[in-house]
C-alpha cells in the first residue's frame, strides 16, 4: 500500500494563497490564508517573512505558470507569427468567457497594493516585460514595421479584454472585438503584401 506525502507548509500556504488570492483577492486575511492551509501563523514568517512575502512568491510562480502557458498556446499554433499572436488572442477569450473566470490576477493585484514598494508589484512588471519579448519576438519575425509598440498594444488589448471579460458582459462578449483589434494592431504595421 502506498501513502502520497502531504504537501509542507510551504507548499499547502502557496496552494491555499495561490487560491484565494484569485478568487478574492490579495486582501484576502491572513487567518483565512492559514485555515486554508491548515498551518499555523509561525509557518508564514518562516517561510515567506509574512503576508507581503507570500503574496509576492504567489505571484512569482503564478507568472511562471502563466507565461509557459502563453509559450505552449503560441507554440501549439505552429510557426506562423501571426497566427500565434491570434492564438493568444483566442485563448484569453476563450478564458476571460469561462465560468469561473474572476479577472486578471495581476491587474487586480496591482490595483489592489497600494504600496508602491510592495514586492508584488516588481513580479507582475517582470511578467509584463517577459510578455512583451514574446510578442515583439513574433512580431518581428512577422516583419512589422514598429514590434515593440505594437506588442505594448498587445499587451493593452489583451489586459483589457481580461478586465472587460471580468464585468461578464452578456450583451457583448468582449472575445470578438478584442481578436478584430489584435488582427488590426498585427496587420497595421506590415507591408501590403506581408499582410493577411
Amino acid at each position: 500500500m502506498t501513502t502520497s506525502a502531504k504537501p509542507g507548509p510551504r507548499e499547502r500556504l502557496l496552494l491555499a494563497a495561490q487560491e484565494l488570492t484569485y478568487s478574492q483577492g490579495v486582501g484576502v486575511g491572513v487567518d483565512a490564508l492559514l485555515k486554508a492551509a491548515g498551518v499555523a501563523r509561525r509557518s508564514l514568517y518562516e517561510h515567506f517573512g509574512g503576508k507581503d512575502g507570500l503574496i509576492a512568491e504567489v505571484l512569482r510562480r503564478s507568472t511562471a505558470e502563466d507565461a509557459e502557458q502563453y509559450r505552449v498556446t503560441m507554440d501549439g499554433a505552429g510557426d506562423d507569427p501571426r497566427a500565434r499572436l491570434l492564438a493568444v488572442a483566442d485563448r484569453l477569450g476563450r478564458i476571460a468567457a469561462g465560468p469561473d473566470f474572476h479577472g486578471c490576477r495581476y491587474l487586480a493585484a496591482d490595483l489592489a497594493l497600494t504600496d508602491p514598494e510592495h514586492p508584488g508589484h516588481e513580479v507582475t512588471r517582470a511578467y509584463r516585460r517577459t510578455l512583451r519579448e514574446l510578442f515583439t519576438a513574433e512580431l518581428t519575425r512577422l516583419g512589422h514595421a514598429r514590434p515593440a509598440f505594437a506588442a505594448d498594444q498587445l499587451l493593452i488589448l489583451f489586459d483589457g479584454l481580461l478586465a472587460t471579460g471580468a464585468s461578464r458582459p452578456e450583451d457583448r462578449p468582449p472575445a470578438t472585438a478584442a481578436r478584430e483589434l489584435a488582427e488590426f494592431v498585427i496587420d497595421s504595421g506590415l507591408e501590403p503584401a506581408a499582410s493577411r
